[in-house]
């Protein structure tokens, strides 16, 4: 589903900057954009060209279907444990993934 609200899309921006680890400045500078139109896009109070959106995009190595569509909340929090996982020794995944598999099981 399309978001047409500038504020979530802006608050998806600030999340995606957060775990990339960038600064305003940052995001702004690889978008072509100034530091004050980075952050009033953040704070959803403009409204933003198709030709930013990409250029933000790919500053941020997203595509603008993960800021302009809703997910739900399931599967936003599928992805962060994937990506936890991912950042898990072998032998720490292997573990958690068995547990999750024991959890699973009893579920039956």
């Amino acid at each position: 589903m399309l978001i047409f609200d500038m504020r979530a899309i802006g608050n998806k921006l600030l999340d995606f900057r957060k775990r990339a680890g960038l600064t305003q400045a940052e995001v702004a500078e690889a978008s072509g954009l100034s530091d004050r139109t980075y952050a009033d896009i953040e704070r959803g109070t403009v409204n933003m060209r198709t030709e930013t959106v990409l250029r933000i995009c790919k500053a941020l190595h997203i595509t603008p279907n993960e800021i302009l569509t809703e997910e739900s909340p399931i599967d936003y929090k599928q992805e962060e444990i994937f990506a936890r996982l991912s950042l898990c020794k072998p032998e720490e995944r292997s573990t958690a993934l068995e547990l999750l598999s024991i959890y699973l099981n009893s579920l039956k």
